[in-house]
Order: structure tokens, then C-alpha cells, then sequence
């Protein structure tokens, strides 16, 4: 248990004496480098443009399926949400459900139809079917200028995590130190405050990832993001499996480890402050025993000798089994508390001292008496994960560039048992490991890399955390590849060819290609050395704002002949408004937090609003002859 305490990277160098998640990094890497190289070799009779931002629309069926599973499975699959089951239990089958639907929902509502539309109007980027269907290049502006205001937040929070995996994968390797000190050097000789207050540490594997992947993308395109997000969708799979047998084994069974997480109740948490004989440093995650109650530390904090330290955080378990599990060797003697008597801790709202309550469909909670997932939330995620999907535009792309009918469908089926063993193994893995690993709530983020570590050095195969440690980096960097290739296709395609230069040349298009993906990768980079605290809310923000704009508009475009150019319009500026409303107002937060129900279904009701409005009440204001001509056109 002691091991828990430190770096994975720095585990798996102890356990095996060697740097496997160096080696393991570097063959990921090459594979990936390798796959871009030879996926340059293959051209499109339908042109540059046509075969790098779309494969010549040529995908079958383990292509299309995989880079659509990969896309869709960003590090939230294997990080945040990893971290929300070890925290709530099996609530989170039911927070999750509706994602088993996304491929039934997103492949099966808008793909057939949006394929053949995007081959008629011989379109590459969303913007531009929507420039094509409603014969307006405003409306494709407006639907460029979306993507880059949301994606380029999930360009910076997907770069922020895909750095954090690294830092944490070789942290502690020497060949990565050197460079680490020789960073750290350049940024404290920098006048640039920016740059000089960055971690080395952080800003070095910024770097590094961010090389890697522009890297790839730049040169290979489509076809190269493609051919990864099969890799990556390879590794995640095989990933979870190895890690769904090592875990239910090493807890007893599934049986025995529900028998024992019916037990748990849900630990206590606040504010203590220590004492020690001697100057220490207490370090994150420390144990201590005090008066009979077990605590762990959330951060690390310097200690005076005789004198009471700043207040720190701290988790006290209160499930007995737990408590024993934790080996006197890992429990500091030499720290105690500096206040007479018990620690003063405050239970969660939900759940507290009720065992069963991480089996029970609410789940506990430190902050909602309701529990995590209440009948209007669940109601809300199963509606947004299953829909909100369909409406992402990267998602969208690779419905306009599968071969035919039959490749849609097998896909449909692939992807859904995908997506159902991915995440219903997830939730089987992280119930067990509270009965494996507890006292991770201080820091639920790092649940999977600690049970990767631990599960394999006590199956005495720990060579194998470095390979499983690879699932996360590939669920970022397949959703880096996608969002990076539509920044620049809407950049390149939709403003530049659309508006600016639409007679350009071939030899034109490339070089404003590669200078406009390289320009969005450094902006990026740029900005994510100094990101923002609350990444996963910009996450949700980004892909609720994504669907608000997109998901209703497009299926209305697809389907209904007599959408015009004001409905398009109205029903992606209603979504747009919306979903600010809701996620940056006052009034639109309390809201939310007063019915339970997520911003995203107001969306999609404003959205649908003005769909309906626009077009019934703007189609005086068009021309009857160009609307006809335009229905002839796609239906």
C-alpha cells in the first residue's frame, strides 16, 4: 500500500529496475509516427483537400468504427470518469447508460443521409454542407466561427491532459530529468513572466506532446488521424480488458467485492493541522494515526518542530475493512495532530455512515443530500450523452466519410458493443478498486494510473502498467488528432477557400493547410502552458455548446424539405443562446440547479424553437426559386 504513495512512473522503475514506460512511451510513439508516414503514401483520385480532410471518403468498417470509438472516448473515458465511479459507486451505470446508445444515435439518425449529402454537395467540413444546403457562405462562416470558439477549449483542455498522463508516465526517469533541468533553466533565464513561473516539469511534456501529435496530423491528415484512432482504439480496448481481469481477481471475485463494498460508507473530510518533534515534510497522501481515527493527507505541507503546522487537508476513512488494509509501515508515527481529542470532520451530505450506499442508485454525496445521481440527472445524462454525441462535428466529419451502406451498419453494431464493454467494464474496475486501493478520494483523478501500478506489480507483471498506462495517453491523443484536423479544416476550407481564395490552387491549399494546423497546434500549446483550473468544465461547456449549435439544425436540414436559411440560422444562433444562458448566467445556473435537469436539454428545446420559428415565420424574406432549386438538389 505504501506504493500507492508515489509517482506510477517512479513504481514501475522500482519494480522492475528498468524504464518501461520510457520504452513503452517510445514504441506508442514510433507506431504512431509510422502509421502517419505510411498513410502519406496513399492518394485520393478526388484530390488533396478531399483525401486530407476526409480519406477520399473510402473508410470500411474497422476504420470507421475505431476512429469514430476513439474520437468519442477523450481522457475524461479514462480519468474523470474513472475517478467519478471510485467516488459514487454503481451510481455511475446510470450516469453512463445513454452513452451505450451514442453509435444507434449518432451513425444510424444522421449518417446515411448526411453522407449522401455531403457527397452531393461535394462537401468536406460541416460548415460546408450547411453553406451548401441553404446556398449561403454567411451561414458556413457562422458555422466556422462556432467550431473554433468551442473546440479550440477542447484543444486546451484535451492538451492540458495529454501533458498532465505524460508528466505523471515518466516522471522520475533520468534521460526525461536532464531535460527537465535544462527546461527548467530556459524558463527561470526567461524575462517573459509567462513563461518563467511554468513548471518545467508540465511545460517540457507540453511540449513533447504537442510535437507529437501536430507532428502526425500535419503530415498524414485524415487518413493518419484515422489509422491512430485504430491503434488507440486497439490499445484502449485491450487495455481495459487486462485491467477488468487483474482487478475483479485481485478483489476476490465480483461477488466478494460487492459483499465488501457493501460495507463501505463513505469517508469524513476537512481541516487539521500537525505537530511534529522534529522540522518534516508532510508529504500528499501521508497516513496518520490519530486518537484511533485513521487520516490521510491531501497535500504536501512543511511541518516545524513543536510548532502547529497550516491548516491541510485531510480524508478519515469509517469503513473498518478498509482501515485494515492499511499496513502500520505506511502510517507515519511521527506526526500527530495538534489539537487535543478527535478531528473535527465533516460526513457527506449523502450516504454518510450507510453502508450500502455505493451499491444504492443515488450514490453518496459530499455536497447534495439528493446523491450524486437523483431521477432528473440521470434522466438528463442519459439524454445527453446519447445525443450530444450525435451532434459533435468530429463526429459528424466521419459520417461523410465511410464507404457505403453496409460499412454504416457493421459500424453501428461495432461501436455499440465497443462502447458497452469500455464502459461497463470502467464501472466494474472502479467499484472494485475502492475495495483494492482505498483512500483515493483525495485525489480520484489518479485512481487509474494507481491501479494500474498496483494491480500489475501484485500480479508480478509490471511491465505491463507501462502498456496499460498507454490507454489514456491514446484516448487524449485520439481526440487531439480529430479536434486539430477540424480547427484547421474549418480554418482552411470554410474561411480561407470559402470566403477569401475560392479558386485556389492545390499547391495553395497545402501550404495554407499545413501553415494553418501547425498555427493552431502552437496557439494551443501556447495557451495551455498557463491553462485555466477547471478543465472539465470547459470540457462539458465546449461539447454542450458543440450539440446546442449543431445536433437539431443539422437533422432538420438532412430531413425536413422545407427548412430554410432563417431556420438554419435562428436554430444555431437559439442553441448557441442558450447554452450560454444556462452555463454562464446566474439566473440560468440556479435553474439548472433547482430542476435537476443539464443545460443541454434546454439547448436542444431552444435550438428546436428557433429552427421552427425561423422557418416558418423567415421564408418571405427568401426566394420560393432558389429554395426549390436547392430541395431538388438534396432530395
Amino acid at each position: 500500500m505504501t506504493e500507492c504513495l508515489l509517482f506510477p512512473s517512479v513504481l514501475i522503475a522500482q519494480a522492475t529496475n528498468t524504464n518501461v514506460a520510457l520504452i513503452s512511451f517510445v514504441i506508442y510513439l514510433v507506431a504512431v509516427m509510422a502509421l502517419a508516414w505510411l498513410s502519406g503514401f496513399f492518394e485520393s483520385k478526388e484530390g488533396f483537400a478531399s483525401e486530407y480532410f476526409l480519406g477520399g471518403r473510402n473508410l470500411g468498417v474497422w476504420a470507421f468504427a475505431l476512429t469514430f470509438a476513439a474520437t468519442s472516448a477523450s481522457g475524461g473515458s479514462f480519468v474523470g470518469f474513472p475517478a467519478l465511479i471510485y467516488e459514487h459507486g454503481w451510481s455511475l451505470a446510470l450516469w453512463i447508460a445513454g452513452y451505450m446508445l451514442v453509435p444507434l444515435v449518432a451513425m444510424g439518425l444522421l449518417g446515411k443521409r448526411l453522407n449522401d449529402v455531403g457527397r452531393r454537395a461535394g462537401a468536406l467540413t460541416i460548415p460546408e454542407v450547411f453553406r451548401e444546403r441553404f446556398g449561403s457562405r454567411i451561414l458556413g462562416a457562422v458555422a466556422s466561427l462556432v467550431i473554433l470558439i468551442f473546440m479550440f477549449f477542447y484543444l486546451l483542455a484535451q492538451f492540458k491532459a495529454g501533458s498532465e498522463i505524460l508528466a505523471s508516465l515518466l516522471h522520475g526517469i533520468p534521460g526525461f530529468e536532464v531535460c527537465v533541468q535544462a527546461m527548467g533553466r530556459m524558463t527561470h533565464a526567461s524575462s517573459i513572466d509567462y513563461i518563467a513561473n511554468s513548471d518545467p516539469h508540465y511545460l517540457f511534456f507540453l511540449l513533447v506532446f504537442s510535437v507529437a501529435v501536430v507532428g502526425y496530423v500535419v503530415y498524414g491528415g485524415f487518413r493518419a488521424v484515422v489509422w491512430t484512432d485504430v491503434m488507440q482504439g486497439i490499445v484502449m480496448f485491450f487495455g481495459v480488458l487486462i485491467l477488468l481481469y487483474l482487478t475483479v481477481s485481485q478483489a476476490g471475485g465480483l461477488s466478494q467485492a460487492n459483499a465488501e463494498l457493501a460495507q463501505h460508507t463513505p469517508p469524513r473530510f476537512g481541516s487539521v493541522q500537525l505537530l511534529c518533534d522534529t522540522d518534516t515534510t508532510v508529504e500528499k497522501g501521508t497516513w496518520i494515526l490519530a486518537d484511533g481515527h485513521l487520516l490521510r493527507t491531501k497535500n504536501r505541507i512543511k511541518v516545524i518542530a513543536q510548532q502547529p503546522s497550516e491548516d491541510v487537508e485531510v480524508i478519515e476513512l469509517t469503513t473498518a475493512s478498509q482501515i485494515q488494509k492499511i499496513p502500520e509501515s505506511s502510517i507515519r508515527q511521527d506526526v500527530r495532530l495538534a489539537q487535543s481529542g478527535p478531528p473535527e470532520l465533516l460526513s457527506y451530505a449523502a450516504g454518510a455512515d450507510e453502508p450500502g450506499t455505493y451499491l444504492s442508485a443515488t450514490g453518496p454525496d459530499a455536497k447534495k443530500t439528493t446523491g450524486f445521481i437523483g431521477l432528473g440527472v440521470a434522466f438528463s445524462f442519459f439524454m445527453y450523452w446519447t445525443f450530444s454525441g450525435a451532434g459533435q462535428p468530429s463526429n459528424m466529419v466521419r459520417l461523410m466519410a465511410f464507404k457505403d451502406t453496409k460499412t454504416l451498419r457493421l459500424s453501428i453494431v461495432s461501436v455499440s458493443f465497443y462502447f458497452s464493454f469500455i464502459y461497463f467494464s470502467l464501472v466494474v474496475i472502479f467499484c472494485c478498486a475502492r475495495v483494492i486501493l482505498p483512500g483515493l478520494e483525495f485525489s480520484p483523478d489518479r485512481a487509474m494510473p494507481e491501479l494500474a501500478v498496483h494491480t500489475t506489480s501484485v500480479a508480478g507483471v509490471p511491465w505491463l502498467a507501462g502498456l496499460l498506462l498507454a490507454a489514456p495517453f491514446a484516448a487524449v491523443m485520439s481526440s487531439v488528432d480529430s479536434f486539430l484536423l477540424l480547427v484547421s479544416s474549418s480554418l482552411v476550407r470554410d474561411i480561407y477557400q470559402g470566403l477569401l481564395a475560392p479558386h485556389a490552387s492545390e499547391r495553395q491549399l497545402k501550404r495554407v493547410t499545413y501553415s494553418g494546423t501547425v498555427a493552431m497546434g502552437v496557439l494551443a500549446t501556447i495557451f495551455a502552458v498557463r491553462p485555466p483550473d477547471y478543465l472539465q468544465d470547459l470540457i462539458v461547456f465546449a461539447g454542450g455548446g458543440l450539440s446546442a449549435t449543431f445536433l437539431v439544425p443539422m437533422a432538420f436540414c438532412l430531413y425536413w424539405r422545407r427548412m430554410n436559411l432563417s431556420g438554419a440560422f435562428l436554430g444555431m444562433l437559439a442553441g448557441f443562446a442558450t447554452h450560454l444562458f444556462f452555463t454562464n448566467l446566474q439566473i440560468g445556473i440556479q435553474l439548472v440547479q433547482e430542476t435537476g435537469i443539464e443545460p443541454f436539454i434546454w439547448d436542444l428545446v431552444g435550438s428546436t424553437l428557433g429552427v421552427l420559428i425561423g422557418t416558418l415565420c423567415g421564408g418571405q424574406f427568401e426566394s420560393p426559386d432558389k429554395h426549390q432549386k436547392l430541395v431538388e438538389r438534396f432530395f
